[in-house]
């Protein structure tokens, strides 16, 4: 094998088998003599891979552990099965991995061959993976909003709101959030001019459109803290709210509050929204009401004053009418 880089891709997939080569039986596998081998395991050192030689008749070189993880060389059918593996962590929203698991997903999905790009796609679809009581996510979908917010490329999609309304985004992401067995799109949305939350469930036929931006300050110290309501663009005159309502919390994420946070599961029947906000008291009262819950109003008292507007109004209507005498 005359050609050096090819010999030494293939000198490296052998070594990357766990167990130790003898100089003579690598020299056969590749074709070469054993002064080249020792050559190339010096280049494969230099290149960073810490190859280990052992003296003696049982002799041999051996990759082993070093400082940093070089880059790995994987077989068709190791790369599905990585591949695999990686959307179903990546679906299931395991705690401590879902974000590095789309990272390491989008970057092995760039270089996959079409072949193996289906075999995965149609491996991904055939397998359940058990996991917590979350709305399932097609890993295809954070693989393509993951390599948007890399490549800052603005992308378009299909939304449904919690009410169940459809619209098109034109957007700017920034974020991928993985949050209490959710992931979450932070973006700028370029039709509304400010940054909004999208649930990643919610998203459909997201569509990179090829325009690169460049990223504009965030109201936070990053898109984790954005999503959990850490952020720094918050009103002076800011009111806090706090409602215990009688329902389950997972009835009620996405019908109030913007951040997933401002609703504190509390037991299975009950959750608190917990918020701030500023100049919403009417909106929240009517969303309040809409739930067909019964709540209680501890703050502010700008909310409990507009449910008691909206009562008054609502004892005016059913009072009887005066008949003519």
């Amino acid at each position: 094998m005359s050609d050096t880089p090819a010999r030494l891709l293939r000198l490296l997939s052998l070594l990357q088998t766990p167990r130790e080569w003898p100089g003579s039986e690598l020299a056969e596998r590749l074709g070469v003599t054993d002064r080249t081998v020792r050559r190339d395991i010096d280049r494969l050192r230099e290149l960073g891979y810490p190859v280990e030689a052992t003296m003696g008749a049982t002799g041999g070189y051996r990759l082993v552990a070093g400082a940093a993880m070089p880059p790995l060389l994987v077989d068709d059918e190791e790369a599905v099965a990585i591949a695999v593996g990686l959307r179903a962590a990546a679906g299931s929203a395991i705690a401590g991995i879902e974000e590095a698991s789309v990272r390491a997903l989008t970057k092995l999905e760039q270089v996959l061959p079409t072949k193996l790009r289906r075999r995965v796609r149609v491996l991904g679809t055939a397998t359940i993976t058990p996991g917590p009581a979350a709305t399932p996510i097609d890993p295809e979908l954070l693989t393509t909003l993951a390599a948007a917010i890399t490549n800052r490329e603005r992308v378009r999609f299909a939304y449904q709101s919690a009410t169940g309304t459809e619209s098109r985004r034109n957007t700017e992401p920034i974020g991928l959030v993985p949050h209490k067995h959710r992931w979450y799109l932070v973006a700028f949305d370029l039709d509304r001019s400010d940054w909004r939350i999208f649930r990643a469930d919610r998203i459909a036929t997201p569509h990179p459109t090829g325009a690169r931006f460049t990223p504009r300050p965030l109201p936070a110290s990053d898109p984790a803290a954005y999503v959990t309501g850490a952020r720094t663009d918050w009103p002076t005159s800011t009111l806090r709210y706090r409602v215990e309502i009688q329902a389950p919390a997972h009835q009620v994420i996405g019908k109030l509050g913007e951040a997933p946070t401002d609703i504190v599961p509390r037991t299975d029947t009950t959750c608190t929204l917990e918020m701030h906000r500023d100049d919403l008291p009417e909106w929240i009262a009517h969303r309040l009401l809409e739930l067909g819950c019964d709540f209680e109003v501890h703050e502010p008292q700008e909310l409990a004053d507009q449910i008691q507007k909206i009562a008054d109004r609502a004892r005016r209507a059913l009072l009887p009418r005066k008949t003519k005498s």
